[in-house]
């Protein structure tokens, strides 16, 4: 089935003593609107000027992404798919570090000859029962691509459902993007 994707200024609701910014203690959040989807009862912090898009595949998968304008390969998008009934917890897929490992090692392709995406685990680690993971990812001879992914998993009522929240930005722009990215991927919640 073809996605449907649609992008234009978000619906969202201004939260200003939101608990995603007393979460954050001590960060400033004065650049960043509330994202919030009723539908799919998450919460995320974008930066203000912004824009957002939609997507749906089916009805047990769906993409909502969030980018500068103009745009540009910044950006930071929530998936959010159905899984099977074996999967109850986020611990189903491992502990954190070896879920990020797993991820980031199946993505590597450095090694073959020719040498393909060279994929690099930072940092990963569980707070708030969401797993964070940190990598970079490059093909040769291209830039250097920064992921920070927060990752978990929520109950509709009638099947889980794995969230997964992206920022990326290349590393040569990191001075510009990777603060917005870490607030906006650090504040995601489930409402």
């Amino acid at each position: 089935m073809a996605a449907v994707f649609s992008v234009g200024a978000p619906a969202t609701r201004a939260l200003p003593g939101s608990s995603i910014a007393a979460a954050s203690a001590g960060e400033d959040f004065s650049n960043f609107r509330t994202y919030d989807d009723a539908t799919n009862k998450f919460q995320i912090l974008v930066p203000q000027e912004w824009l957002a898009g939609t997507g749906e595949s089916s009805g047990i998968k769906s993409v909502t992404a969030f980018f500068p304008e103009p745009a540009s390969d910044t950006n930071v998008s929530v998936v959010i798919t159905g899984i099977g009934p074996d999967f109850t917890r986020l611990e189903s897929f491992g502990k954190v570090d070896e879920f990020a490992e797993n991820l980031v090692n199946g993505l590597d392709r450095s090694w073959k000859r020719p040498p393909g995406l060279a994929a690099k685990l930072i940092d990963s680690k569980a707070r708030n029962g969401l797993y964070y993971i940190e990598y970079t990812l490059q093909n040769p001879g291209e830039r250097q691509r920064h992921i920070i992914s927060a990752v978990g998993m929520a109950n509709n009522g009638w099947y889980n459902r794995l969230y997964t929240v992206t920022g990326q930005f290349f590393e040569d722009e990191s001075e510009k993007f990777k603060t917005q990215i870490e607030k906006s991927v650090s504040s995601f919640k489930f409402t």
